[in-house]
């Protein structure tokens, strides 16, 4: 099979498209034909060596958590999936959704629901689970409570944005640059603030969740935006809130949490039920063939995608 990998850690010129083994399902796997996957920032991550503790020294590697295509053959054990079917999900913690196979278990699976194309349902699984589980998990969101998304225009955010509404926020606030401010407007947010011109965290005492779906501010700074009782989220620890802000929080009652998606099948087909129903839209910034992946992850590092990178596999 065609796939994009690499055989050492390193920038993205590391990245070849090639001939790979075409993997085998296992008892409860899906093979599942591939015809988009996605970029999240984690693909770039483990590419360039940054989480080598858990992604190890077996090469080659192939990126990517995001799957949607059509099942080609299932594992032993399978039931509720057959080949023809039309699936999406997010595979392994290692990748392996850069190719034109990968193996998706079943128990994570979700039926693609109809209208919806393979791009935009790649677009979802990572920074749908993320967001989802930011917001109803870790930031413990009660309905009518005033919520803050920072990084509103990323993929992770603007599905934030929609899932805030959905779980029941009173007032949702998107943070994001001017130039993104039309799209993330047209997401439902009852307000927008251009980072640019509003320092979010200078509102003192606002918000019940802020949840920076970017991890470009942090919880130290951001505390006193917080109202008694507040939630502060984020998807990457910075060092001052690791050193200072985590011992702080344990005695406060404005609390900082970090979220790490967790492939929960339910939570996929939760949100393959908005979807179905219209109430979540994946954005998609930029699509990419998967021959043209290395582009793609230089892209994914500048920081400045509106929605999702998707890769098409042919």
């Amino acid at each position: 099979m065609k796939a994009i990998y690499y055989t050492e850690y390193g920038s993205a010129d590391v990245l070849r498209y090639g001939e790979q083994p075409t993997p085998e399902p296992k008892a409860g796997e899906l093979l599942v034909r591939v015809h988009a996957s996605s970029v999240n920032p984690v693909d770039w991550k483990i590419r360039r060596g940054e989480l080598r503790l858990v992604s190890g020294f077996c090469f080659p590697q192939i990126p990517g958590r995001d799957v949607a295509g059509v099942v080609a053959r299932v594992g032993a054990g399978v039931s509720g999936f057959g080949p023809g079917d039309r699936v999406f999900g997010m595979v392994d913690a290692l990748g392996g959704a850069g190719a034109e196979y990968a193996v998706l278990p079943a128990k994570v699976a979700a039926a693609l629901p109809e209208g919806l194309s393979f791009a935009q349902a790649a677009a979802v699984p990572l920074a749908g689970l993320t967001a989802l589980q930011a917001l109803r998990d870790r930031g413990e969101l009660a309905t009518g409570e005033r919520v803050l998304v920072n990084g509103a225009a990323g993929g992770v955010g603007t599905l934030a944005v929609q899932l805030a509404r959905l779980l029941g926020a009173g007032h949702v606030t998107a943070v994001c640059s001017a130039r993104n401010a039309a799209l993330v407007r047209s997401l439902g947010p009852d307000e927008i603030i251009d980072y640019q011109q509003h320092d979010f965290t200078q509102d003192a005492g606002r918000y019940d969740l802020i949840f920076d779906a970017v991890a470009r501010s942090s919880y130290l700074q951001s505390k006193a935006a917080l109202r008694p009782g507040g939630r502060y989220v984020t998807t990457v620890i910075d060092p001052k809130d690791a050193l200072l802000g985590l011992p702080l929080s344990v005695f406060s009652d404005k609390k900082l949490s970090m979220v790490l998606a967790r492939d929960r099948g339910a939570d996929t087909r939760q949100l393959a039920r908005w979807l179905a129903a219209g109430q979540l839209r994946p954005v998609i910034d930029t699509t990419f063939p998967l021959a043209d992946a290395a582009q793609a992850h230089r892209y994914s590092e500048q920081g400045h995608a509106a929605g999702k990178i998707v890769l098409t596999v042919p």
